[in-house]
């Protein structure tokens, strides 16, 4: 019998609904993370409310956090566990662990010396452990995500009320590498502004990388984006996505939506409020918010997706290649706002930095548009693919069959 010749996924094979979800979250992760890179989120509270534009700024805020922190990167960890199952189901488990060692690797290169928000060396390592998992029945992986979405509540509730620390270490050892470069919480917000040169900025980098280790651990990221992953396999194990006249969409829509909109706005409250019930109550209320309501957003879409797929075809450009755009948005956003380009951080309020973001993603779709118009992959997608199938694939369309 000849072995089967291993080979990326073909364009006969792609699910273009996927490719839509994937360009949506992109756009959203640009909006929740531009804050970031225009240095705002630095900024102390009395600076925030200088701004000219501070009275909208509070209400975009809370909007924000009410319909757009955490769902859109709850979609984008779903659509990666049904990506992982895609992978999983017609090749070997070894491709896919070489495929997670090469996204560990972008991941770390993104995350030393470009932007210190990097979410892809997570994945990376979550996706790690997700061949534990692949043989595991339906009921009981819908219960080990559940468990592990509801993790952080319990890690809450034991450093609320009984005092134990996890990330402490990892605060101490940020402070620590921040104070060798010379970094304090003075001059926080303006050091990446006023950095002219990349040494400048590459020591904030650095510091950068042992801030992200305590986010990660005191935001308890791991089990959540593992869960995450898991209800993605599921997905994607019973190829739902390709049978989307199957499901009641409608009810999902709707449920999660009545479920998920009061909780929502509870916990927009609790973010801008300072967490006035207690971190445990808080960590609560981002469970059972956030994902119910990434759940609405994925039901909404699809039913868009069967009565007018044209309004969302532009979307599915950017999600063909969100590596790509992923790593762009972070050049973009150093070049706009760093010193080593335009310089402009610091200087504008919340709604006009979210302006920003979207101006960017739109251009990001109009330059995928024309990449995809001639190549067959994003430039990132293609290296990607070549490191993990070991073999040079083709990347203009001229001559190729797909």
């Amino acid at each position: 019998m000849l072995k089967q010749k291993l080979g990326p996924t073909t364009e006969k094979e792609r699910h273009l609904i996927l490719d839509i979800l994937r360009g949506l979250a992109l756009a959203d992760i640009a909006l929740a993370n531009f804050p970031e890179f225009a240095l705002w989120t630095f900024l102390f509270p009395n600076e925030q409310a200088m701004m000219p534009t501070a009275e909208v700024d509070k209400v975009v805020r809370f909007l924000q956090f009410a319909f757009v922190d955490g769902k859109f990167y709850t979609i984008f960890s779903i659509l990666f566990g049904i990506g992982f199952s895609l992978i999983l189901a017609r090749r070997s488990v070894s491709l896919f662990l070489r495929r997670m060692l090469i996204l560990a690797c972008i991941g770390f290169c993104h995350l030393m010396f470009i932007w210190s928000g990097d979410i892809l060396l997570l994945y990376a390592v979550g996706g790690l452990l997700l061949p534990l998992f692949i043989k595991i029945k339906d009921k009981v992986l819908m219960v080990i995500a559940g468990l592990l979405i509801f993790v952080p509540v319990v890690l809450d509730a034991l450093t609320e009320f009984v005092g134990i620390d996890f990330s402490g270490p990892f605060y101490d050892l940020w402070w620590a590498q921040a104070a060798k470069e010379g970094i304090t919480e003075a001059n926080f917000a303006s050091w990446l502004r006023d950095a002219d040169d990349y040494a400048a900025m590459f020591a904030f980098l650095k510091q950068g990388a042992c801030e992200r280790l305590w986010e990660i651990v005191s935001g308890h990221r791991l089990p959540k984006v593992l869960g995450l992953f898991i209800i993605g396999f599921l997905i994607g194990r019973h190829r739902f996505y390709a049978r989307l006249r199957e499901l009641p969409l409608k009810q999902i829509f709707l449920w999660t939506l009545v479920f998920s909109l009061p909780t929502s706005l509870l916990y927009a409250w609790s973010v801008v409020e300072g967490h006035p019930w207690g971190l445990t109550v808080h960590s609560l209320l981002y469970a059972v918010s956030v994902i119910p309501m990434s759940f609405s957003y994925i039901a909404a879409v699809c039913l868009l997706f069967l009565k007018r797929p044209a309004w969302l075809m532009p979307l599915g450009q950017p999600g063909r290649m969100a590596l790509t755009c992923y790593i762009m948005q972070s050049v973009i956003g150093v070049i706009l706002f760093y010193g080593l380009g335009f310089g402009l951080g610091t200087t504008f309020g919340l709604i006009t930095i979210e302006l920003t973001a979207v101006i960017v993603f739109l251009f990001q779709i109009a330059v995928c548009k024309l990449w995809l118009h001639y190549f067959r992959f994003g430039p990132l997608e293609w290296i990607w693919r070549m490191l993990t199938y070991g073999r040079y694939f083709p990347i203009s369309l001229e001559g190729v069959k797909v």
